[in-house]
């Protein structure tokens, strides 16, 4: 029968060659292991975390990690004096161990009053030609009792503390791509056996990984601050409050912070008191995805200032993500609401559909053609137009808010609604704030993509608030137009705006009528304001121009500028708007209505 090997006998070369081969085979287990788990890391302190946990207590008893403070950006100068900070320790507790304090060598002092806050070892500064700056030039890790290490150690730990006899301790430089980027300390307590000379690889091996992970996370961190910028500053700062519309809105990003998107929010007010209502969300994750969004964004400003039906405006949209390359998609919702006519058109591009909560505490799903979304191209969008009653509340958003790794799109849109019903039954009879449902609905917790929310609570313009006219554009029209202004000042008693509305009615009505060929619109609106509108189906815009002495006319707008409180022109698709604004007086603004 076979004989079974025997081991070499101990303290032969071949028990020794055994030995020195086991443990080398151990070291680049760890190793690898050890790279993998700081590999792991995305961000800066992942990485950092990730090497202090596989070096402890398997390499080491404790570490320090510093890092430069500013870190470098890719090829940025970095600046001088450079400075090191302490980011992370991490240690072994000792037994019975009720203080805060690294396991340092009985010969050296307790870092710990340092570490809670002083100068000395959570800041220091590199100074060019001393020896911790010709140590991190090196490169290369050094044993804590080299003459290199003990003249840096002092100089980053602070000045009269050591951390080690023998070879106990590793100063390892960590160099990334470029640059060094910072320093760690590997420390062995006394009971420990100390590290031996091929330690100093595995520290090197720890090391590089770590730096190159934080060159990694700097580049990354500032490719997302850039992209989440980028699409931050294509959002409003804040929104208008159109008359007769209350507005709130929320952007939130998804809690994994590479995952910058494209969603957008807008309102735009558009004549007549109008307001466009807008949300949207270009598919993907990147920088692309924000500055696409941008491009879309701004091209719906540009359409819903045309007063383009919705339909159109999607339409136009879909072209425009055609033109913008292959696969340049994204949904999108786009409504107008009416103040005057309390009522809301609605057109879908693939987006998750609306909810409107009403003013009893009901909420819907509003029943809306889904559509496809915008680049698909050679599809055509429905508007649908619904009631509008005043007290309720519109909700449009992207489907970070209902759509997650755990439930589909349908399943949190069923709870939202249930979550507005909630939220409307706690606040009583009286619709609740518009700005804590915005949060309610929110919620707390991660997301998975980003967020955005455009909340609207109508309010509605009384019919008794408004006076409106079709008038034929014939010479005696600019008097029609005076005497109809009149009477409605008179019932809502506004005398004393009376000669000044009549001048300036007269000289809008008298250019519309100039050049008109179809009827002409005036309105009159009582809000905070008195806002006149005459439409014609002229598309030129006027402009305001100084007349000279000898002209018998082009005054006109120049008394619109100078009397109005505001005043401007809007094309439309089927000619053009100009309208006026006169402040109320104190009575009447006292007591609006």
């Amino acid at each position: 029968m076979p004989v079974a090997a025997q081991p070499p006998a101990v303290g032969t070369p071949e028990a020794d060659a055994s030995a020195l081969a086991a443990r080398g085979g151990e070291r680049l287990r760890y190793v690898g292991a050890a790279t993998r788990r700081i590999a792991r890391g995305i961000d800066l302190d992942e990485i950092v975390l990730g090497l202090c946990r596989a070096t402890v207590p398997t390499f080491a008893d404790a570490i320090l990690v510093y890092l430069r403070d500013p870190l470098p950006v890719g090829d940025e100068r970095p600046v001088d004096p450079v400075m090191l900070r302490l980011r992370r320790t991490d240690r072994i507790p000792e037994e019975a161990d009720t203080e805060t304090r690294l396991p340092l060598l009985p010969s050296g002092p307790d870092l710990s009053p340092a570490l809670g806050g002083g100068p000395a070892a959570n800041l220091c500064e590199v100074r060019a030609g001393g020896p911790l700056a010709e140590v991190l030039r090196g490169v290369r890790p050094v044993f804590g009792d080299s003459a290199a290490a003990r003249a840096a150690l002092p100089e980053l730990l602070g000045e009269g503390r050591t951390v080690a006899t023998g070879n106990r301790a590793i100063l390892a430089p960590l160099r990334g791509r470029r640059r060094v980027t910072g320093a760690a300390v590997f420390i062995r307590r006394p009971e420990r056996p100390p590290f031996e000379r091929d330690d100093l690889l595995v520290a090197a091996q720890l090391a590089t990984h770590t730096a190159l992970g934080v060159d990694k996370a700097v580049l990354y961190g500032r490719e997302v601050y850039i992209a989440d910028e980028l699409q931050r500053t294509m959002l409003p700062d804040s929104l208008r409050q159109p008359t007769g519309v209350r507005l709130a809105s929320r952007y939130l990003p998804a809690a994994e912070s590479a995952r910058v998107g494209g969603d957008w929010y807008d309102a735009i007010p558009l004549p007549g008191n109008r307001v466009a209502l807008v949300v949207g969300d270009v598919m993907g994750h990147s920088m692309t995805s924000a500055a696409i969004m941008g491009q879309l964004r701004t091209t719906a400003q540009t359409l819903a200032g045309l007063d383009l039906p919705p339909q159109e405006v999607l339409h136009h949209l879909d072209e425009q993500a055609q033109r913008l390359g292959t696969d340049r998609m994204a949904t999108c919702m786009y409504a107008v609401y009416d103040p005057v006519a309390h009522r809301i058109v609605v057109a879908n591009a693939g987006h998750p559909p609306p909810l409107l909560l009403h003013r009893g505490g009901r909420a819907e799903v509003l029943r809306v053609p889904p559509g496809a979304p915008i680049g698909v191209g050679g599809v055509d969008f429905e508007a649908v137009e619904l009631d509008a009653p005043a007290g309720a509340t519109l909700m449009l958003y992207t489907d970070g808010l209902v759509e997650s790794r755990i439930r589909d799109v349908w399943t949190g849109i069923n709870q939202l609604r249930e979550r507005l019903t909630e939220t409307a039954r706690l606040t009583g009879p009286n619709p609740p704030p518009l700005e804590a449902l915005c949060d309610e609905v929110l919620g707390p917790g991660d997301r998975d993509d980003d967020v955005a929310l455009l909340a609207a609570r109508f309010e509605g313009i009384a019919p008794s608030d408004v006076a409106y006219w079709f008038l034929d554009p014939k010479a005696q029209t600019a008097g029609q137009a005076r005497r109809l202004a009149r009477r409605a000042l008179t019932r809502w008693d506004l005398e004393e705006l009376t000669d000044a509305v009549e001048l300036l009615v007269s000289e809008v009505v008298t250019n519309a009528v100039r050049y008109a060929e179809r009827p002409i619109t005036l309105r009159l609106l009582r809000t905070d304001v008195l806002r006149c509108e005459v439409g014609d189906d002229v598309p030129q815009l006027p402009r305001l121009r100084q007349a000279r002495p000898s002209d018998e006319g082009g005054r006109g707008l120049y008394l619109v500028n100078r009397m109005a409180r505001r005043w401007g022109a809007t094309r439309l698709s089927t000619g053009k708007v100009v309208w006026f604004e006169l402040a109320m007086p104190p009575k009447a603004a006292a007591h609006p209505g």
